[in-house]
């Protein structure tokens, strides 16, 4: 049996402290770290992507994080006529909260990554609050059949990487993006340091409650996927930013994906999976849709007896400003 499912979790919340409290699944179904030439199921095209968003939806995702590839050969693509080739799509076919990725792919400016969330005015964005080594390089010793040349190129690249979010760039994210557009975000924490850098944000005044963590668990160079790290992170959080002022979810890489948003829900969180995420539905086994995973840990939820949060109360619960309020 998986560590999450231990006893011990149950003992690090009050019993039925958030047990009625329906979990938000969040699904990234593309993402840029996976190349086409590693799965023949990660979507690429725009039409891939909003078939593959709005069946996660419809499998009980009530959020969709969103990044765009070029519909010729797969890689991370800023535009926003990419993302606009999909978001009216899948915003016609579901209620789902779609939100848009800042972080983008390796090598762009922030201008870049902030521009389709800009153009669209998202409803949601991600934002990641620091910098740090981000090594996709192992992953070269797992394949060596490509399918286009800039794979190898772009994964080989981040040995030598700083994915930079510094705080005058995050300022400019909240600012552009949060004050102009009434964006709010998820914010992407891969260290425990990223908590405190929300944390001087919030007394800043620029992040305001209820927010979004998303921590992150398993990229190399942030931290490792360990379920101690994950309690860690949680009780910091409560310590910095109390019970009620923010909404958590995790998500973690490969195969501590499933695992992971277990324990997470069971401990009151959130989660997100996605093939951006992870490959797999098992052990060797690639998964055949996101929707596929959707279903898995919706089965494992409500086999605990948890719910599964629609799209209306996730916007309720972190205070959306509703899908009505995009440009797209």
């Amino acid at each position: 049996m998986v560590r999450a499912l231990d006893m011990r979790i149950f003992k690090e919340r009050k019993l039925g402290d958030t047990m009625g409290k329906p979990v938000i699944i969040t699904c990234a179904p593309t993402g840029a770290i996976h190349t086409p030439s590693m799965s023949p199921h990660l979507p690429v095209t725009p039409s891939e992507i909003a078939e593959a968003s709005i069946e996660a939806a419809e499998a009980g995702a009530a959020i969709i994080h969103l990044h765009a590839r070029d519909p010729q050969d797969g890689r991370p693509d800023p535009r926003p006529e990419t993302f606009m080739q999909f978001l009216p799509r899948i915003k016609q076919a579901t209620d789902a909260v779609l939100n848009i990725s800042t972080g983008g792919g390796f090598n762009m400016t922030m201008d870049e990554r902030l521009l389709a969330a800009t153009t669209t005015s998202a409803e949601m964005a991600s934002l990641n609050m620091g910098s740090m080594n981000f090594g996709t390089f192992p992953l070269l010793e797992k394949y060596s059949d490509w399918k286009h040349e800039w794979e190898p190129a772009l994964l080989a690249k981040t040995k030598d990487f700083i994915f930079p979010n510094t705080f005058a760039t995050i300022e400019y994210a909240l600012k552009a993006l949060g004050e102009r557009h009434g964006t709010r975000f998820e914010f992407e924490c891969y260290d425990l340091g990223h908590l405190y850098n929300v944390a001087y944000f919030v007394d800043k005044g620029l992040i305001k409650p209820p927010f979004f963590i998303q921590m992150v668990f398993g990229i190399l160079g942030g931290m490792g996927a360990d379920h101690d790290n994950m309690s860690h992170l949680h009780m910091t959080a409560k310590k910095l930013f109390g019970e009620d002022n923010y909404e958590w979810s995790v998500l973690a890489a490969g195969r501590h994906q499933m695992p992971f948003a277990t324990q997470a829900a069971m401990l009151g969180g959130n989660l997100r999976v996605g093939l951006e995420d992870s490959l797999y539905i098992g052990r060797g086994e690639l998964a055949k849709s996101n929707a596929e995973q959707v279903r898995r840990i919706r089965t494992i939820l409500e086999a605990l007896g948890l719910s599964v949060a629609t799209p209306a109360e996730a916007r309720q619960r972190l205070a959306l400003k509703g899908g009505d309020q995009v440009a797209f």
